[in-house]
């Protein structure tokens, strides 16, 4: 892969070997320097540019800086760009276009020392890559466990404050950890404005970018080519304060559930809020929400809000690093502190709600928050409103009166589940409350394994929503009830002998 468009002699005159000599020392004295003074010497040779191009980082060194845009492209097609020179060198394409009088010999003997070189420079920064991989490791664990201070004094004391985490599951984890890695090119040199972190915790490739406060993207972008390339599946969350480390990690990990080929990285910000809370009146529902929660600690809280994000207890567990057996305790304790049957579905769609309500307008509303909502409370049948009223304190089982009745909540549930034929209406409300298990579900319905499912496809299909997606569950299981006519019960299932089903 290499082509020039010049063969004529320098303004000195022909290339001879005393030239090739010169040209090498130059070389080597730049490449015991950087990389990036090594591309600047051979752009200086050709009397044009050089630009060391890798598919997953783009431009990793430019000279000028300029040249970049036109390096990646030229090693991308270079067809297109016939009057260059192109050798694969590190694991990327160096990239050199020389002046139109400097000679071919030249610029080929340019181009084959300086990839040389750069494979030098490659082959050593291998060697001592494990032990930076287990320092990374090492410094990752470190902020799990809450020691931040010790690992911006590690780092070089930048005045870290932030961090964003990303975990990235797969097949091709480690093959994407060593493309990321060249492609990051992690450092911990003081004072940087921010500092990336790369190890693999538990057969997951974690990132963590160390930073003060803003996060200009180039991880993000960096780690959603990898994804694609590798067929990972990422979550991330953040940026949040460095002493908030294990619940962006949490998060991050509550998100990957809701990753999909499609959506390959899935920021926790897009499946913690569901869209149906912005459109509750805030006065009432940030009442309710302080009052139910009040016994829980926000220990409990989060763990509650990572396990309704996953779905299930095995995948919280994972995302909080705890055993099952601790979450389905810890779980039991909640649902006793809040004495609420959390294995019904609508309660957990209200506590998901509840979660992510914004904080009471006041302060002294939080000391009767119980008493506000229960006064005005109620729910769409008469029986909760009455049990609310009666029991004289907010309850998960029922929503303050009137907060679903709204215009806006009743068009965003239209316009979620409205078209649904009867068949597939009643399959998915059957299908939720079994917290989306298709063997009982089946059962209920009395039809096949597979017949439901084809059933939840075509749901999906004209839902144009990710089933996958616990919080997008939660949201449908809602606006089913909102919207509903008649029971959704199975034994209403249209019928048309034995196990087939006429359309509506």
């Amino acid at each position: 892969m290499m082509g020039t468009g010049t063969t004529g002699h320098g303004p000195n005159g022909p290339w001879d070997a005393r030239d090739g000599r010169d040209t090498t020392g130059r070389l080597l004295r730049a490449a015991t320097g950087s990389g990036a003074r090594l591309i600047a010497e051979a752009a200086t040779l050709v009397q044009g540019w050089a630009v060391l191009a890798d598919p997953i980082a783009g431009a990793v060194y430019s000279a000028p800086a300029a040249a970049a845009a036109d390096g990646v492209h030229a090693a991308a097609a270079p067809h297109d760009h016939p009057y260059s020179v192109q050798l694969p060198a590190a694991g990327a394409v160096l990239v050199l276009a020389p002046a139109p009088a400097t000679p071919a010999e030249h610029t080929g003997h340019v181009a084959a020392t300086t990839a040389a070189l750069l494979e030098v420079r490659g082959q050593r920064a291998a060697e001592l890559r494990g032990e930076q991989m287990r320092l990374h490791t090492t410094l990752l664990r470190l902020l799990l466990a809450g020691h931040a201070d010790a690992v911006v004094d590690a780092l070089g004391g930048g005045a870290y404050t932030h961090v964003t985490v990303y975990r990235l599951t797969g097949e091709d984890t480690p093959a994407a950890h060593q493309v990321l890695w060249r492609a990051v090119r992690p450092t911990l040199t003081p004072h940087a404005d921010a500092c990336t972190l790369l190890g693999r915790l538990d057969g997951e490739l974690v990132v963590a970018e160390v930073h003060r406060g803003s996060d200009d993207g180039r991880i993000l972008r960096l780690v959603s080519r990898v994804c694609e390339r590798h067929g990972l599946l990422a979550g991330m969350a953040g940026p949040l304060p460095l002493a908030e480390m294990s619940t962006a990690y949490c998060d991050a990990a509550a998100a990957r559930h809701s990753a999909t080929p499609a959506h390959r990285i899935v920021p926790a910000d897009a499946i913690g809020a569901p869209r149906l809370a912005p459109l509750l009146p805030a006065a009432p529902y940030a009442r309710w929400a302080a009052a139910v929660l009040r016994p829980l600690d926000p220990a409990q809280q989060h763990l509650l809000l990572v396990w309704l994000r996953t779905g299930s207890k095995p995948s919280a567990a994972e995302a909080l690093g705890l055993s099952a057996g601790t979450v389905r305790a810890r779980i039991r304790e909640a649902a006793r502190l809040l004495d609420a049957d959390l294995e019904d579905a609508t309660v957990r769609a209200h506590l998901l709600l509840a979660l992510r309500a914004p904080a009471p307008a006041d302060s002294a509303a939080d000391s009767d928050a119980a008493a506000a909502a229960a006064a005005g409370s109620g729910s769409g049948s008469g029986s909760d409103e009455a049990a609310l009223r009666n029991a004289g304190e907010a309850r998960l089982e029922a929503l303050p009166g009137g907060i679903l009745d709204t215009g806006a909540v009743r068009a965003w549930a239209g316009g979620l589940v409205d078209g649904l034929e009867p068949r597939l209406r009643i399959a998915l409300t059957c299908w939720l409350r079994h917290h989306a298990r298709t063997a009982p579900a089946a059962t209920e319905l009395h039809v096949h394994r597979t017949t439901l499912t084809t059933w939840l496809h075509q749901c999906a299909d004209h839902l144009a929503q990710n089933l996958a997606d616990a919080t997008v569950r939660a949201e449908i299981h809602l606006a089913l009830r909102i919207t509903r006519c008649g029971r959704d019960a199975p034994a209403d299932l249209p019928r048309r002998g034995g196990r087939t089903y006429r359309r509506a």
